[in-house]
């Protein structure tokens, strides 16, 4: 039988520092703590849980992780709250576009203290036919 991946559960990332860490993801996008152990925290939404462990940042060994957003106001709305955190946001005056050349997705892209990048989108309403 075929395996069908469902929604994530959780991902973690190596940080300098995860109480550190975990304050700016609360802090930043809301997030809530679950609970601790020995050299990280699990922090996490309704939608996904996130592990940060005590380590060396690789944020070269991903790319980038998107969270979607229900609306372009939603995204409208966390830009302007990033901007006002001071968040490291890419492509200043130009934020909002395009996931990638012919996407009708868009989204914008930020970066944490640990040097990971991180994007939020909203996915195109499709057409019915």
């Amino acid at each position: 039988m075929p395996i069908k991946l469902g929604a994530v559960g959780h991902f973690g990332i190596s940080v300098r520092d995860p109480q550190k860490s975990a304050r700016w993801w609360i802090k930043t996008l809301n997030l809530k703590k679950r609970f601790e152990f020995p050299g990280g925290v699990v922090l996490g939404s309704d939608s996904v849980d996130i592990v940060l462990h005590t380590g060396t940042p690789q944020p070269d060994s991903i790319d980038h992780v998107s969270f979607h957003l229900p609306s372009i106001a939603a995204l409208k709305s966390a830009l302007a709250e990033l901007k006002r955190k001071g968040v490291d946001i890419e492509d200043p005056g130009d934020e909002i576009g395009p996931e990638g050349p012919g996407s009708k997705n868009l989204g914008l892209w930020f970066r944490d203290p640990d040097g990971y990048r991180w994007e939020l989108s909203v996915l195109a309403k499709s057409k019915k036919k």
